[in-house]
């Protein structure tokens, strides 16, 4: 038995190297057996999806994995696997990463969370509510991760300064209790109804030795019940308050296209799979759709949040009336913490104008409903200016604008005290090169890499023929079910390896059964981000868990039904707003393309 637990044991700590050997050897047949280029590359991409799921491997070095089997087994020529790797879509990527550094870079950020949670106050739903908006906004331009890392110390220093407040405002009461026996018998009564006011009577008529000691002990009594009262209380918002912060910057992530990586992906498989598409899925096109579906799930979760952990007496909650002692005392914390960052700076100024400047770019450049600037000077006969040459403009303004403005006294002395005779840039390469996620930009082109293997083998065409019997079923039935899928299995996967694996199978579908490619592949996209359940679903999750003093079981209750909510929401907008966007009642013309090996 001993044996056997230490084999169990040397297998388990090896298991790694056990996949990466074993799982190309179990899937060998499939190649030699059927000896076709769908049977390779579907053995290429089952391998992909196991390396990913176990994360054997980085997820960026099972993402190069096409560059090694799509030649060798005669897929795809290594030239054109390679050139999969930097799309549009990528430098879209790279050029909101870039705004991203530069906002986080001189606290942007933290200013505009401060500034609005001192706008919504401190009382109880309303920091939910104020911490969930913040959170959700600030995700939609940075990553959810820092997002996340950044509002939850934010969130601990208010909720500690409000639980010392209110343990101290009890204990003062207490001691004058204690100083005082009339002013406790004063204010029990006033709480009391008649009969217990009688009973107290009776206790007065008693010794004054005796009563004096029976007061002590019921104020002593009253006084721990109270505290554990209160312990619990606090505990229970901390973790209200964490939850809220991870999953309000999730969800946030859904409503702008260089929000998560996910949506990225929908864009440049879109455009991978349909050349032909006329940029149906742009900036402005996403966040029309996506937008209000992100507030509609923020509002749903905040009443799911405020019931699980704080209930729904919301005259408490919301704090009706003045200002109370501790909320005044929270408030002022927030304000230090504001007052600290000091006065708006040149660089923070500058930051924010060319931040303001790409978003509304990037609405104005194709809005749809009228020619954008980019098709009147640019895009006459054909799609020259895309949303990734904004960003990319926009980006490389960071490395030419200085941080501080031109004067004649210096610049102040850097870390080795020598005068600074020039300012820096608002960003330099080595912040970049620390902080770019260089990871996510093989992982995307790994994806677009699949998915252009998958349609020159033929396995794209051979999917969409199996999956033809799916017609049968309605529409809404199959993005309901394929979302409630794409939800299960990214709780266990990172949601890029999921859309990737998920997207090209679902656009074979599409075409298969002729139904609208977006139709599924949009609110399967969303559905890859709503992993709510577990704490190592998303690092935003993970965070929340080391810091809110969570247990699983916390978080599985109240992101289940969070699961659901996203569902739901989405494909509510899919069949309503959405449906109307982007014509879903009928087969678009540019999703008609039949792929040959």
């Amino acid at each position: 038995m001993e044996g056997f637990k230490k084999v169990c044991k040397w297998l388990w700590y090896h298991k790694n190297y056990i996949i990466i050997i074993g799982t190309p050897l179990a899937f060998l047949p499939l190649p030699l057996v059927y000896p076709y280029p769908q049977a390779k590359c579907g053995y290429a991409i089952i391998i992909m999806a196991l390396y990913w799921c176990t994360e054997c491997m980085p997820l960026a070095v099972t993402a190069l994995l096409p560059v090694v089997l799509f030649p060798m087994m005669g897929i795809m020529k290594a030239e054109q696997v390679s050139i999969e790797y930097l799309k549009d879509s990528n430098m879209l990527f790279i050029g909101g990463l870039l705004v991203a550094i530069a906002v986080e870079t001189w606290n942007l950020h933290k200013r505009i969370a401060l500034g609005i949670l001192l706008l919504i106050g401190v009382r109880p739903s309303l920091l939910l509510m104020g911490f969930m908006i913040v959170s959700s906004f600030l995700s939609m331009w940075i990553s959810n991760t820092a997002t996340t890392a950044m509002m939850l110390p934010i969130a601990n220093a208010v909720l500690e300064q409000l639980k010392e407040t209110e343990l101290q405002a009890d204990e003062d009461y207490y001691n004058k209790a204690e100083d005082n026996p009339s002013f406790e018998q004063e204010a029990t009564q006033t709480q009391q109804d008649r009969s217990e006011k009688n009973d107290i009577q009776l206790e007065d008529r008693q010794p004054p030795a005796q009563a004096a000691d029976e007061n002590r002990w019921n104020s002593a009594s009253q006084r721990e019940s109270r505290r554990k009262a209160l312990e619990e209380k606090y505990v229970r918002l901390t973790k209200g308050l964490s939850l809220s912060v991870c999953y309000s910057a999730s969800i946030g992530g859904t409503a702008t296209l260089t929000g998560t990586t996910p949506n990225i992906i929908l864009q440049g498989q879109i455009n991978q799979l349909f050349p032909k598409n006329g940029g149906v899925i742009n900036f402005a096109s996403w966040f029309g759709f996506a937008f209000p579906n992100m507030v509609l799930m923020l509002v749903l979760t905040w009443l799911w949040l405020q019931f699980m952990f704080l209930g729904f007496n919301l005259k408490q909650s919301f704090g009706c009336g003045g200002k109370t002692h501790k909320d005044r005392e929270a408030y002022r914390v927030m304000r230090e913490e504001y007052r600290s960052l000091g006065s708006m700076k040149f660089a923070e100024v500058s930051v924010l104008i060319i931040f303001v400047l790409l978003v509304v770019l990037w609405f104005t450049r194709e809005p749809g409903f009228i020619d954008g600037w980019a098709t009147v000077l640019f895009n006459k006969e054909d799609t020259y200016v895309s949303d990734g040459t904004v960003a990319i403009l926009m980006s490389m303004l960071f490395f030419v604008i200085p941080s501080q403005l031109p004067t004649c006294g210096g610049y102040g002395y850097n870390d080795k005290g020598k005068k600074v005779k020039a300012p820096k840039t608002l960003l330099s390469w080595k912040v970049v090169h620390e902080r770019m996620p260089w990871n996510i930009i093989l992982l995307l082109g790994g994806g677009f890499a699949l998915a252009k293997g998958s349609e020159k083998s033929g396995l794209s065409e051979w999917l969409g023929e199996k999956l033809a019997p799916l017609a049968n079923i309605p529409p809404f039935a199959i993005s309901l079910i394929l979302s409630l899928l794409v939800a299960t299995f990214t709780e266990c996967s990172s949601n890029t390896a999921t859309t990737t694996l998920f997207l090209p199978i679902l656009a074979s579908m599409a075409i298969a059964i002729r139904i609208h490619p977006l139709y599924v592949m949009l609110p399967c996209t969303i559905a890859a981000s709503l992993a709510f359940m577990l704490p190592v679903a998303t690092p935003p999750n993970a965070i929340a868990f080391s810091f809110g003093n969570l247990r699983v079981i916390d978080m599985v209750k109240a992101g289940f039904i969070l699961n659901i909510i996203g569902i739901l929401t989405t494909n509510l907008g899919i069949n309503t707003w959405g449906y109307a966007m982007f014509t879903m009642g009928k087969f678009p013309d540019w999703a008609n393309v039949t792929v040959k090996p």
